[in-house]
């Protein structure tokens, strides 16, 4: 039976893609430095993936391999793990010939003026971003060498059930208001804004690992278009949670103020870009080929509600 990997088991999207793998007869082995048990999953192994022994040994056996690590969001963090991380996986999975996924952000292509769809240049104007763009490039290198199978699959920002602690939207204003408190919106809240559901990402890396033509390729996973504006965000959510829309911009000014006590929240400064202008991400290239429609915003936010 064939045997599906998932390197960084834990997080909100790898959890979302265990319950994937396993709703369609999949064998499945978790990965992380402490795996937790999930029930359908008899495989787990704890490993350090910046350690290469650890890596290959986590690898070994294995007929699919995604990476969906996450790490501290930190850059120096970053700086030091990602390079021992990415090196360890490719090497791995290019000496067993298994194919990889890795899931992806969009941080590598920095401002985008329009539609970022898989054609986006790398132009990072971020430490973050110039550490994505380069894990891309060392991946992608590879495949162009023969050395390896590989595909990137993005999403943008995402949000869904699970996602409370990591996802930006479920934190400041999904979980707020269905608390009856005041939400906030990260910079501006007048321009569209797209976010991946959870479930959408989960089901695109599935289908992704399930047709090789996709494969040596970047896809941009489902997400819904067009997307709304802050405002349009917070009243959508309001509305479904029965309350008030009542939230507050969270401004660079304060994002800063805030990093001085809490050196995650001072690492979004970099990032606000992202919020500051129009972020549109174009899946047009995967929902074509698998012939799928994205969850709608008002339906997401609905299942995450639990209404």
């Amino acid at each position: 039976m064939e045997l599906y990997t998932i390197l960084g088991a834990g997080g909100v999207i790898a959890n979302e893609l265990t319950k994937e793998l396993l709703n369609n007869g999949k064998k499945v082995r978790l990965v992380s430095r402490n795996p937790k048990m999930i029930d359908g999953v008899t495989d787990t192994v704890a490993a350090d993936i910046t350690d290469p022994l650890q890596t290959r040994r986590a690898v070994s056996g294995s007929s699919m391999v995604f990476l969906c690590a996450g790490l501290a969001y930190n850059h120096k963090v970053w700086e030091i793990a990602w390079p021992k991380i990415i090196q360890n996986v490719i090497h791995s999975c290019s000496e067993a010939g298994v194919p990889l996924i890795f899931f992806d952000n969009v941080y590598m292509y920095g401002r985008v003026d329009g539609a970022m769809t898989e054609q986006t240049p790398y132009n990072p104007c971020s430490k973050k971003g110039e550490i994505r763009a380069l894990i891309a490039n060392k991946i992608m290198d590879r495949v162009k060498e023969g050395r390896l199978t590989a595909t990137i699959a993005r999403c943008a920002d995402f949000y869904g059930p699970g996602a409370d602690t990591t996802g930006v939207m479920n934190l400041l204003a999904i979980g707020k208001l269905a608390k009856g408190k005041t939400a906030n919106w990260l910079g501006s809240d007048k321009h569209t804004h797209s976010y991946t559901y959870t479930r959408d990402a989960a089901k695109g890396l599935y289908l992704l690992s399930q047709d090789r033509s996709t494969f040596n390729q970047v896809w941009h996973l489902p997400t819904s278009n067009p997307a709304p504006n802050g405002k349009e965000y917070i009243e959508m959510i309001a509305k479904i949670a029965d309350v008030k829309p009542r939230y507050t911009r969270l401004t660079g000014f304060m994002i800063r103020l805030a990093g001085l006590f809490d050196t995650t929240v001072g690492e979004l400064h970099e990032m606000l870009y992202q919020s500051n202008y129009p972020y549109i991400f174009d899946s047009t290239k995967f929902e074509r080929h698998f012939n799928f429609k994205p969850t709608s915003y008002e339906e997401g936010i609905r299942q995450t509600l639990g209404k």
